[in-house]
């Protein structure tokens, strides 16, 4: 083992051979007796990681851990992503954890949260992701696993949603016209007609739009399956997308369908209408101008419940699940999910896909069963 110095240079190195490598570091320190301890550190944490033996978690702070967890993510994580774990941390776990040590989170601690969280009237689900944070952070740090045999994530609601009906649609569809916002009508209407999720619509790009073969292209999408897939347009999304595209006569190719609008001042009505748009920007949300649609048709529901309705429509006509999975964009397991959630809709294109079995093999009103019908399971079993 040896201690140096560079030349011109304050800051102790450390030098030794391990396992046949030379490790070469820097003690960080202008103490020599602290360059000789971290040294000795250094060689004990090769050491034990060489024999397998379980190191303990370092002392530090929540905040700090954190700190360094978002920094080691960021490079692999989507903006989105980022920006909620970003949030997740700042708003609600940082809080209530930050000066605490990693090493003195417990389950006990974890559960006050929970209960403080609903208090607040948080949904189980948002609560649920706020601890898969404060998770992904412990494991970071090896705490996790002494923790989570006690955790319990809260039960969520495995509900899809809602379909409109016909008259709801109507309503909302007459609403949505009315509003200020030009562009509400037809993303409304193309939501429920080709089940788009909202940030596809909102970041849809013209060069993704093939109104000669009337269909649409997804850019990036939530999931691997959903980006880049080709979506069919049915008459009424044609007919939305052919008369927006009216409005934009010298757009470009990688101009949004939708961009950021300013409105002029007063009122909710049509007669407000945006006086300038930025084609180079996607618009930011619909939000005020879709619930303000909402309280004028009376209609509750979310905006994902139109991509819920134009599912639900297809399943009702029968279209195959398969083919509908396609369409919505979903995932393999997001697929297996969503069969069960969907099962109970469709259900006469379950009964004809039943149905073929027995006629491609026998005529069944000649067919005689072996046994006599009339008597019980249990005198057949004793007889």
């Amino acid at each position: 083992m040896a201690l140096f110095r560079y030349p011109r240079r304050h800051t102790w190195w450390y030098e030794f051979r391990f396992s046949g490598q030379l490790v070469r570091e820097s003690a960080r320190t202008r103490s020599k007796t602290m360059a000789r301890r971290a040294e000795q550190a250094r060689r004990r944490e090769l050491e034990e990681g060489y024999h397998g033996l379980k190191r303990r978690a370092e002392p530090r702070l929540f905040s700090v851990a954190a700190t360094e967890w978002m920094a080691m993510k960021k490079p692999t994580l989507a903006p989105k992503s980022y920006r909620i774990e970003q949030t997740n941390l700042q708003l609600h776990l940082l809080p209530i954890f930050g000066r605490m040590l990693v090493t003195d989170i417990d389950a006990r601690d974890i559960a006050t949260y929970q209960q403080h969280r609903l208090s607040e009237k948080a949904s189980p689900k948002t609560i649920n992701l706020e601890i898969g944070t404060l998770r992904a952070v412990l494991r970071r740090f090896r705490v996790w696993a002494n923790v989570q045999p006690d955790v319990r994530m809260l039960p969520t609601s495995d509900t899809i949603g809602r379909a409109l009906s016909v008259d709801e649609e109507r309503l909302l569809l007459t609403a949505c016209g009315q509003s200020r916002s030009s562009s509400l009508l037809p993303v409304v209407g193309l939501a429920i007609n080709t089940c788009l999720r909202y940030s596809e619509i909102r970041l849809l790009r013209w060069n993704q739009v093939d109104l000669t073969n009337r269909s649409v292209t997804v850019g990036k999408s939530k999931t691997d399956a959903g980006s880049g897939r080709m979506v069919p347009l049915n008459g009424y999304a044609a007919g939305l997308l052919d008369f927006w595209a009216g409005r934009f006569t010298e757009r470009r190719g990688d101009d949004f369908v939708f961009p950021s609008e300013r409105y002029g001042a007063g009122g909710d009505t049509f007669t407000a209408h945006a006086y300038r748009t930025d084609p180079t920007k996607p618009i930011g949300d619909w939000k005020e101008a879709w619930e303000s649609a909402k309280r004028r048709a009376g209609v509750k529901c979310r905006f994902h419940d139109l991509r819920h309705t134009g599912c639900t429509r297809m399943l009702e006509a029968g279209v195959p699940f398969a083919t509908v999975a396609v369409v919505m964009g979903w995932s393999a397991a997001a697929t297996v999910r969503m069969a069960k959630r969907y099962g109970h809709i469709g259900q006469t294109a379950q009964h004809q896909a039943v149905a073929a079995i027995n006629t491609t093999v026998f005529d069944a009103g000649s067919f005689a069963f072996p046994f006599d019908t009339a008597r019980t399971p249990e005198k057949a079993v004793a007889n």
